[in-house]
């Protein structure tokens, strides 16, 4: 759905930034050392929607999550941000490392957003069951999902 929503704003014209999460933290920690990391920022700020991808999948180190802090706080108010994850807000200390952190972080992205919750059944996981069915679509078809059954269980906006 992220990059749906990137490639959408691409059409329009927006410019566009996507990272997964673990290779932004790399990146920045990495301008850091070059001593480019201010640069590397305002060159984000110019930008329409920026998407995270992938949060929580790997925790960070002190100075990763502070780095991550800084790119959301400077996007706060300022351009659209995507975060994906599959972690409810209750476990991003864990991934953080502080509460304090984690808070001042969750302030800024829950402030004027909208939240998608999918709570369905995996698409990668269906796809591979069929793939696995003798007579099932060959890796090289089609396989449109029914609408229906593909649609989350619960999906809101705040």
């Amino acid at each position: 759905m992220a990059s749906a929503l990137g490639f959408a704003g691409c059409m329009q014209g927006r410019h566009v930034r996507f990272f997964t999460v673990k290779s932004l933290v790399t990146h920045l920690v990495e301008m850091t050392e070059q001593r480019q990391l201010e640069r590397t920022l305002r060159q984000w700020e110019r930008q329409d929607i920026l998407i995270l991808d992938e949060l929580g999948y790997v925790p960070f180190s002190k100075t990763g999550a502070e780095l991550l802090f800084e790119v959301i706080s400077r996007a706060y108010e300022r351009l659209s941000l995507i975060v994906t994850t599959n972690l409810p807000f209750e476990s991003w200390t864990e991934v953080f490392g502080s509460e304090r952190l984690t808070g001042a972080l969750l302030d800024r992205l829950t402030h004027r957003v909208h939240i998608l919750e999918a709570n369905g059944p995996s698409y990668r996981l269906r796809e591979s069951k069929h793939r696995l069915q003798p007579g099932g679509p060959k890796p090289d078809e089609s396989d449109q999902a029914d609408p229906e059954e593909s649609a989350p269980e619960d999906a809101s906006k705040k």
